[in-house]
């Protein structure tokens, strides 16, 4: 076990209080109505969500891999929970919220979080914009006319919001200090309870729990069959978990600067989910709109996470009644806030420069995620495509041309490149088996054989040159290709003409 230094708590914790204080208050309230929200979609009580947030935050903020981000309750994770409580309530899911950490604390142990270098920018630039148009799809309930005490007094809320949020940090000197976000919320708030605002607040969204989230086991058997039920839910809960927590890692890495350890984040989700299932939460994960709102009122370390989880519970517990106060006009602004700063708008001015595939990739990913709101969707269509797109380029870059020796009756192949599943239709047509000759001299010096696939595509033209009669020579082999021969050609290497 790593011990760490003092140096590294006071960076990781204490060297942006006040930001990081202030930033914690914005986020907390920011999190009451998502949590509500993504309670009510799972089919949960909110106290779930909200005792899940709490959790899920305060553990994080101790055992996760990046400073600064917000986990909590999110709407990917309640969208793979809403069979399951409906099929098999409460009790299975906080069993599934338990299976579901301990995957994810694996999937830590072993480094798995390492495979997000093969998720492409145009993978992660796809994932932001279609965050943050769900993110403001999410906010169009609350503005719909059609939706109860919904009318022109909250356009004009949300619209004074909007603009307190962006001019406020105009103010000189007091602008900088205090998080616009937290001014919008609290002068909303206490306009509309002056002005006794007949309008829509957090406290419609559901009743605040009234008490402490207390330890409890799942009141389920302990069988085989209930594994069988949990474990598909619990496997999926874990992947999108996953997925969103390292892709909204990297996106606070490049918010910030700074790096983080994607494995350790693996293991902290792990943990903060198994915690938040003994305490009566749902399964949880890192929010990319929390964790922007986080690092654009200026938190940066630990502490904001803390701050933002404790607040939470306080504010639930033992201020509900004002807190059910909230207009949602504020909370939408802040959204909104968040969901214009989460779209990568210099993908739009770039989209003429970028490479077609490029492009193609970061639509792929926007439109499955928006359409499935399923965020693993989104990220597995876009990875399979920047595979599909990187095979083929690959590929385009082999290359063979020959020489005719007369006097032999021989003829010399010299092949350039990398052969693999993607390019052995080329490497085999760039060969001539018709052809009279004595000897052919196989070249591979300056080429690659990658997999199975191209080690029996060598076999296949050996052996058709053989058949007409033509002594094949293949050299130049590198040590790796010889060893994948080695293991996978059905001839012997002397049999079909290798040579070192």
């Amino acid at each position: 076990m790593i011990i760490p230094s003092l140096d590294s708590i006071r960076d990781e914790w204490f060297s942006n209080v006040r930001g990081d204080i202030l930033s914690g208050l914005v986020v907390a309230l920011a999190l009451i109505p998502e949590a509500i929200a993504f309670s009510i979609i799972a089919g949960v009580d909110p106290k779930v969500g909200l005792y899940a947030s709490f959790c899920i935050a305060v553990v994080i903020s101790f055992v996760g891999g990046r400073p600064g981000m917000i986990s909590a309750a999110t709407g990917a994770m309640a969208l793979v929970m809403v069979d399951l409580v409906a099929s098999h309530g409460l009790q299975y899911l906080l069993a599934a919220t338990l299976f579901c950490g301990v995957i994810q604390l694996i999937m830590g142990i072993l480094k798995l979080g390492n495979l997000m270098r093969f998720v492409s920018r145009s993978v992660v630039i796809g994932f932001v914009n279609a965050l943050a148009i769900l993110i403001f799809a999410a906010q169009l309930p609350e503005l719909n006319p059609t939706t109860e005490r919904v009318g022109m007094t909250v356009y004009l809320m949300t619209a004074a919001g909007l603009g307190i949020i962006y001019l406020f940090p105009l103010i000189p000197k007091i602008g900088k200090v205090i998080p616009s976000p937290l001014i919008c919320i609290v002068g909303l708030t206490v306009v509309a309870l002056y002005f006794g605002l007949d309008i829509r607040n957090v406290g419609d969204m559901g009743d605040l729990p009234d008490t402490l989230p207390m330890f409890l086991l799942p009141d389920i058997p302990l069988n085989i069959e209930t594994l069988m039920i949990i474990a598909p839910y619990s496997i999926a809960l874990a992947i999108v978990g996953l997925l969103e927590s390292m892709m909204t890692a990297t996106i606070v890495d490049e918010l910030t600067d700074t790096p983080s350890d994607k494995n350790r984040e693996c293991r902290g989700q792990g943990i903060a989910n198994v915690v938040s299932g003994f305490f009566g939460g749902m399964a949880g994960c890192a929010m990319i709109g929390q964790s922007v709102i986080n690092v654009k009122s200026g938190g940066r370390t630990r502490l904001s996470t803390l701050i933002a989880g404790v607040v939470l519970l306080i504010m639930v517990v033992f201020l509900s009644d004002w807190v059910s106060q909230i207009p949602m006009a504020a909370l939408v602004s802040v959204m909104i806030m968040v969901s214009i700063g989460t779209f990568n708008w210099q993908s739009i001015k770039e989209f003429k420069t970028h490479p077609m595939s490029f492009n193609v990739v970061m639509l792929a990913t926007v439109l499955t995620t928006v359409f499935t709101h399923n965020l693993a969707y989104g990220v597995l269509v876009g990875v399979l495509l920047s595979a599909l797109f990187f095979a083929n380029k690959i590929s385009q870059f082999l290359s063979v041309y020959s020489e005719y020796d007369e006097s032999s009756n021989s003829r010399y192949y010299y092949v350039h490149g990398q052969v693999f599943f993607a390019s052995t239709t080329q490497f085999m047509t760039s060969f001539d088996t018709k052809e009279a000759l004595d000897t052919i001299h196989i070249d591979v010096t300056h080429a690659h054989f990658w997999d199975v696939t191209a080690v029996d595509t060598l076999d296949k033209l050996v052996m058709r040159l053989q058949r007409e009669g033509i002594d094949v020579k293949v050299v130049g082999l590198n040590s790796a290709s010889r060893t994948l021969i080695d293991r996978f050609s059905i001839h012997d290497r002397r049999d079909i003409g290798l040579l070192d």
